[in-house]
């Protein structure tokens, strides 16, 4: 049996890590059997949420991850899929997880102080206060840090959600009236795609990025029907009146 270790579930998605909704969404696009382990990511490897047990092995980081299912179980959602289009599936997943994703954690981290203590309590709330406190503050940091690395860190707000706007434009054009973006099959790139998309625009974090993305109702309405065939559980719910 695979165990998942990633944040507790919240805000009516799957997961506030992005990453973890990509795992998950795998998991259950793949129909491998799993089991949830609700974890913090300070003794984690590579001090990051997810990582996989399986069996004896430990797997850290989704792209290693998939990588890892791949190999040990087959794939059963890309082998249909051209060169170009597995080409294609890679170009757009980069730019899901190397830059939206990094303005995303922008708006949580660092935009306003209310997005912050949203975010603080969602991940933070389950340790003691006096814990709780000073672990939000060393993590804070840290992304801090990671954004800065990165290079979007490093940029204004405004030229940052500029910068994701053009994303969010060039995913819809992309996905356009489309079941899922390469077509009627779901692929790896849909969870990658619903793991940061519903992230962005079904949380209770505000900006300028998700007002722009609920405005792209191919996108609103794909997250919807990602999360109802993935997660019926979940009831589908957004937290902006404007979509």
């Amino acid at each position: 049996m695979i165990v998942l270790h990633q944040f507790a579930r919240t805000w009516g998605i799957p997961n506030l890590g992005q990453f973890c909704v990509k795992t998950e969404t795998y998991l259950r696009m793949t129909k491998l059997p799993y089991e949830i382990v609700e974890s913090l990511p300070f003794k984690a490897p590579r001090g990051k949420l997810p990582f996989i047990m399986d069996g004896s092995q430990k797997i850290a980081d989704s792209r290693l991850i998939v990588n890892y299912l791949v190999k040990k179980y087959g794939d059963t959602l890309d082998s249909h899929l051209s060169p170009e289009e597995k080409g294609t599936a890679k170009t757009y997943q980069r730019l899901l997880e190397e830059n939206l994703y990094w303005i995303g954690m922008m708006s949580r981290w660092n935009f306003t102080e209310s997005n912050w203590q949203t975010n603080k309590d969602a991940i933070f709330n389950v340790l003691p206060p006096v814990v709780r406190d000073l672990g939000a503050i060393i993590y804070r940091r840290r992304i801090n840090s990671q954004m800065l690395g990165h290079g979007i860190g490093r940029l204004s707000s405004q030229e940052a959600f500029d910068l994701g706007k053009e994303d969010i434009n060039a995913l819809s054009y992309f996905l356009a009236d489309k079941t899922y973006f390469l077509g009627d099959k779901p692929t790896s790139l849909d969870a990658s795609a619903y793991g940061i998309l519903v992230n962005t625009l079904a949380c209770p974090i505000e900006s300028p990025l998700k007002d722009h993305a609920l405005t792209k109702k191919n996108l609103v309405t794909y997250c919807q029907r990602m999360q109802e065939a993935y997660f019926p559980e979940l009831p589908w719910v957004l937290t902006n009146k404007t979509a």
